[in-house]
């Protein structure tokens, strides 16, 4: 069997010490009823006693008479809410618990269609700002911090769970597919047309003659040239050290070359350097034969093992990188998505159409799981219903308004007493 919580949420001390108070309200109130329905039939009793020596006793006994039969009809009626009237197995008393069932049903339904259903909750959810909330709570460096650090212990989990459901195969056969998908050619016109704005592809043109001028200048490299030119030249033209003299002419001319191109912006060079760059955009652009070969090369490129498995190495690389930092005792990852955290919240908590957007999304959430979670709410709380001790459940109810029911005897017995002395004074002024 349950245990009945009190509907105040107190603690289990507090509740009972709660609970005992009532219960022993509700006991003075019943003695009082009883006590006040004793003194009715007392005072009838006395009344009609005297009444030939004192004839307006029976005003008074009037009185006292209805108001013993409303105090006895109303005790009748509150005690047959909660069991029967001195045991006696009369018809539709015991209400409450006799009909346990029914309460618990028209109880959940009850609740669901006046408590869950969309409008009420979205009135309600409305109400709260929950971006708030999360922006005073994000906000503290210290929670922030924390949060961060709770993150970094769930991390390596994460990460296994990622690995164990597949979703890094996945995404690397994701990624092959788009890969796959992409048309090469106009993609690399794209970028180029993008780099040849303001003539930035000018400028690898001065970092090749840069290069070039590097190389022209490297013992080596002339060495190498030098040889190059003897192996070339008549053995009569070796005698007099052609070699060097065309070696020194060419290193000169293209020296001299390459330092026109870097100092004239205008340099016929660097025209046909751009000619060369715009037409084989346009090839790129238009040209079947360039898109094919593209494709080609393309599919080439996805198809070598190493790029298979670049999705993979690049998770073993990220996964390392996350976990080793993660362990060593000042974490850079920590630390920087503590600070995210802590600025997010301030962000938040700055922005009021952000949180206007974060609230609405919240109650758009949080409605649309009530409203899908409401038939189960109203099944639980009928089946708890259902599960309650008879007895508990009727004590429950006394405890909670049995003091209010009381009263209705009172009143039952001022009313009836009422009623009797209306009617007996009619009888003495009509009928005799």
């Amino acid at each position: 069997m349950p245990q009945v919580k009190s509907n105040q949420g107190l603690p289990a001390g507090e509740a009972t010490q709660a609970a005992d108070a009532k219960l022993a309200a509700l006991r003075r109130t019943k003695v009082a009823a009883a006590a006040a329905l004793a003194l009715c039939v007392a005072i009838f009793v006395a009344a009609r006693s005297f009444q030939g020596q004192y004839p307006w006793l029976g005003f008074v006994a009037a009185f006292a008479e209805a108001a013993t039969i409303g105090g006895l009809a109303d005790w009748y009626a509150v005690v047959a809410l909660f069991r029967r009237p001195l045991g006696l197995p009369i018809p539709h008393t015991a209400i409450i618990p006799a009909n346990q069932n029914r309460i618990a049903d028209n109880l959940g339904r009850f609740i669901e269609a006046n408590f869950l259903s969309p409008g009420p909750v979205r009135e309600k959810l409305n109400e709260l700002d929950f971006a708030a909330l999360v922006a005073d709570w994000l906000s503290d460096r210290q929670r922030a911090a924390g949060l961060s650090r709770f993150i970094g212990r769930l991390a390596p989990q994460m990460l296994g769970a990622i690995e164990q459901s597949g979703l890094r195969d996945f995404i690397a056969g994701r990624m092959m597919a788009q890969l796959e998908k992409i048309e090469v050619a106009p993609f690399a016109a794209g970028l180029l047309t993008a780099f040849t704005e303001d003539r930035r592809h000018q400028k690898l043109l001065d970092e090749f003659t840069r290069v070039i001028g590097r190389f022209l200048n490297d013992e080596q490299a002339l060495a190498a040239m030098r040889e190059k030119i003897r192996e070339e030249l008549p053995t009569l033209f070796n005698l007099f050290r052609a070699d060097a003299y065309l070696l020194k002419k060419i290193v000169g001319s293209a020296g001299s070359l390459l330092e026109e191109i870097r100092a004239d912006p205008e340099h016929p060079i660097r025209a046909e350097f751009d000619r060369f760059v715009h037409q084989f955009i346009e090839r790129l652009e238009h040209s079947k034969a360039y898109a094919r070969r593209a494709e080609e090369l393309k599919r080439t490129l996805l198809e070598r093992a190493e790029v298979r498995g670049l999705a993979g190495d690049m998770w073993e690389s990220l996964r390392l990188f996350i976990e080793q930092d993660l362990q060593s005792g000042s974490s850079a990852l920590a630390g920087h998505l503590g600070g995210l955290l802590a600025e997010a919240g301030g962000q938040l908590a700055r922005d009021p159409a952000l949180r206007a957007d974060m609230n609405h999304g919240f109650v758009v959430a949080l409605a649309s799981f009530v409203e899908s979670q409401k038939s189960g709410v109203s099944k639980f709380i009928a089946d708890q219903v259902r599960r309650w001790d008879l007895a508990q459940l009727t004590r429950l109810i006394e405890i909670n308004i049995g003091r209010d029911l009381q009263y209705i005897r009172f009143n039952g017995m001022i009313v009836g007493g009422l009623a009797g002395l209306v009617l007996y004074t009619a009888e003495q002024l009509f009928l005799r």
